[in-house]
């Protein structure tokens, strides 16, 4: 499972939500063998005002968390970070250096999804990789 948040500046998010929806979940697909059907963005649009960060980051200035189940290598993790950074650069026009990604693991036990516990449900991928 991964739940990702994406901030930036409300004119950001309203020029490039799909690119960068399609880019992220891109990203998660070929890093961590994720369904495309299990897609969950939110995007969390800010006035300039209330997203305040250094002036070299640009306009476009994109904070991407992402909360998963525990369990991926440090190789996956690694890959879907420099994932992400190429393909916001490649297919959204967003630098690198205007980009911050977080994950966030914690244990499938702390998760409630479809009226179950998620340590109950049989996933159809697999999260050890």
């Amino acid at each position: 499972m991964a739940q990702i948040l994406v901030y930036g500046t409300r004119e950001s998010i309203q020029l490039r939500r799909r690119a960068l929806s399609d880019a992220i979940h891109g990203a998660v697909m070929h890093a961590l063998a994720y369904p495309a059907e299990k897609r969950f963005h939110r995007f969390i649009p800010l006035e300039p005002e209330n997203f305040l960060h250094p002036a070299d980051r640009g306009d476009e200035y994109t904070i991407i968390e992402i909360s998963m189940f525990e369990g991926r290598s440090e190789e996956a993790k690694r890959a879907l970070i420099q994932e992400l950074f190429t393909r916001l650069e490649a297919e959204v026009g967003i630098a690198p250096h205007s980009v911050e990604i977080t994950l966030f693991e914690t244990p499938r036990i702390n998760w409630g999804i479809r009226g179950r516990n998620a340590q109950d449900l049989a996933l159809e991928y697999t999260v050890d990789i």
